[in-house]
């Protein structure tokens, strides 16, 4: 029998499908649930990690490592943010995570971060102190300083921090909790609960923004949109088409130390920063700074169509 591993657990739901539903029908309401559900795919699989359960309105994903989970969770509610309403209704998702022990699908941290779940209001993501308390320095800045104190978690066995809230500003680590209490599962992760609330975010420390061009198209890693995802497979904030790409090939970070540059390819990212010699990255990380271009699977110097130029403004 296998033993249970310590992961980082995170569940999103949507929210929104009853009334789509009794707007649209059962299948217009699918197939828009279902274009939701694939961009939290495509988060859970830029970030590592596994799918270990899906229904048409939920995801329950794991993760090796909490920074992962909660780059992941800053992933999903950027990208269903930008989904255009249905029929005039918004589509909103709310993710819950926590860490602790998972085997075979099911553990205190399937079962904790489906309580925190619970507890969130559409368009917002809470995590366990557990899981924070897993969070190296460079990931605690995607996650709020302070305690989110609410009624809805005054239930819960442990202090819960917002996610994505205060991107660029590094948090404070919470002080280690007890072993938590864990409810019995409920025989599905949806839920019909919604339990509001929401406090204002404090004001954000202002940084520099790092310009993306690729073709005609310009985006910014900033505050707003820390992560952005770069590779062949449509659903990309930069898609690639030289097939020397992979699928997710890399992805690029706002960090509290600057702007990285993550490596997650068959075939490695070549970067060239204000003209130095350029190197290849394979699995590894890079501190973009000034202004240069990264060639995903191929050299930045090829002047191709497809390399990615960034510059600091």
């Amino acid at each position: 029998m296998p033993e249970p591993r310590n992961l980082c657990v995170l569940i999103a739901e949507i929210i929104g499908g009853d009334r789509l539903a009794a707007r649209l029908g059962e299948a217009e309401t699918a197939r828009a649930m279902e274009r939701c559900l694939n961009r939290v795919d495509l988060a859970v699989g830029g970030s590592g990690g596994e799918i270990i359960a899906r229904d048409r309105s939920a995801v329950i994903a794991t993760f090796e490592k909490a920074d992962a989970g909660v780059i992941s969770a800053c992933e999903m509610l950027e990208r269903v943010l930008k989904l255009p309403p249905v029929s005039g209704t918004p589509i909103r998702i709310r993710i819950g995570l926590h860490y602790g022990p998972v085997i075979n699908g099911r553990g205190d941290g399937v079962e904790g971060a489906r309580q925190i779940l619970l507890t969130c209001a559409a368009g917002q993501a809470l995590a366990s102190s557990i899981a924070v308390n897993e969070l190296t320095p460079s990931a605690r800045h995607f996650v709020s300083a302070n305690i989110y104190r609410e009624p809805a978690q005054e239930n819960l066995a442990w202090p819960v921090f917002l996610v994505g809230e205060r991107p660029g500003q590094t948090s404070v680590a919470p002080a280690p909790s007890a072993t938590p209490h864990v409810l019995s599962a409920p025989s599905s992760p949806l839920t019909k609960s919604r339990i509001p609330g929401s406090n204002d975010a404090p004001e954000a420390l202002l940084a520099p923004r790092l310009r993306i061009r690729h073709q005609k198209d310009v985006m910014f890693v900033e505050e707003n949109r820390p992560v952005v995802l770069i590779g062949r497979e449509l659903g990309n904030d930069v898609v690639i088409i030289d097939p020397r790409a992979s699928r997710q090939h890399a992805r690029i970070e706002r960090r509290h130390e600057g702007f990285i540059l993550v490596d997650q390819s068959t075939n490695g990212c070549y970067v060239s920063i204000d003209g130095a010699e350029e190197r290849c990255i394979k699995g590894e990380e890079v501190t973009l700074t000034g202004a240069g271009g990264v060639g995903c699977g191929f050299s930045s110097k090829e002047f191709e169509d497809d390399v990615v130029f960034f510059d600091l403004v």
